[in-house]
């Protein structure tokens, strides 16, 4: 989920899902020690309850990175060791740790000792050609020893070798089944299932064999699925998705007088009105209209009524 569930996409999360724990994009440690921490690291605090998910494989690193987070109010800190992406494996993170337990142990202990908020750790069922039943056994006993009690398990193996980070995210089969025996194995552990998750029948079939579920993609490309999830999970009631537009007001007005721009906001709400009538125009107003430099909410309203025109001439 790099470059997009940045602070902007999670505010808008958060009028869709009011109890769904939110995730920011990896963030490397050297990055959070080093670089903009406003710019990497602001939110605002209606994200609550959000985790801030970092990238590294050296202990000490990891650990200040984490201090800085909790320290920012973040409410967990999540170490990944899932990522495929080429960038992340010549700086040695993300899913080749995996085939180095003891020290994804080490730097989980190291980050734990330096909050006192919650670190988990993100991983898929194991990478190439390792054993994804023995591999992901001892990988899990390995951090579990180390104090780590909540797993959040991409359930298809990352291919390093051979495949490109985005065909890692459709080709390699996934294996639910693994993540389930994962849990029965380690029945003290929370276990968390990620990986083509895409409605709310996937949410609670899930749920049924595992403690929590994570959306990626479907969230983002489908927002509004997060409400629906909501509304069959904790008997909310559905949000008219005009009403969340308006809700964003505010905040893009905030953003535009602190001298940002619309399409910082506007890029992650074109999937509001996917596989509706009217969806298409909605998008389109906004990718042709808010990149402008003094795009306003104004954008936003004229894709509204862009979007019911489109819904009126369907429906005719």
């Amino acid at each position: 989920m790099m470059d997009w569930t940045d602070r902007h996409c999670r505010y808008f999360h958060r009028l869709l899902s009011p109890h769904a724990l939110l995730y920011t994009e990896m963030v490397t440690a050297p990055a959070v020690i080093h670089g903009d921490r406003a710019r990497l690291l602001g939110f605002d605090a209606a994200e609550h309850p959000v985790a801030l998910q970092l990238g590294g494989s050296v202990p000490s690193e990891l650990a200040e990175a984490a201090r800085i987070g909790a320290d920012l109010g973040y409410d967990e800190i999540n170490l990944n060791v899932g990522c495929p992406s080429d960038r992340v494996q010549s700086g040695r993170f993300g899913a080749c740790l995996m085939r180095e337990p003891e020290l994804v142990a080490d730097c989980y202990a190291a980050m734990q000792a330096a909050v006192a908020v919650p670190v988990t750790i993100k991983c898929r069922i194991g990478v190439d050609d390792q054993d994804a039943e023995a591999d992901l056994s001892r990988f899990v006993e390995t951090v579990h020893a180390a104090g780590c009690t909540v797993f959040i398990v991409h359930a298809r193996k990352a291919w390093l070798q051979g495949l490109s980070p985005k065909e890692n995210r459709d080709i390699p089969p996934l294996d639910y089944d693994r993540v389930y025996r994962l849990k029965r194995e380690f029945p003290a552990l929370s276990v968390v299932i990620n990986g083509g998750v895409s409605s709310v029948a996937d949410v609670q079939v899930h749920w049924a064999e595992v403690d929590g579920v994570m959306l990626g993609r479907t969230a983002y490309h489908e927002p509004y699925r997060l409400a629906e999830i909501e509304a069959a999970l904790w008997g909310t009631r559905l949000p008219e998705r005009d009403a969340v537009v308006a809700a964003m007001r505010p905040y893009v007005e905030a953003h535009l007088a602190s001298g940002g721009r619309l399409q910082h906001v506007s890029r992650h709400l074109l999937g509001l009105y996917q596989g509706l009538p009217g969806g298409r125009a909605w998008r389109r107003t906004l990718s042709e209209r808010a990149h402008r430099a003094d795009a306003g909410f104004e954008v936003l309203v004229e894709a509204l009524e862009a979007r019911r025109r489109g819904e009126l001439a369907r429906a005719a």
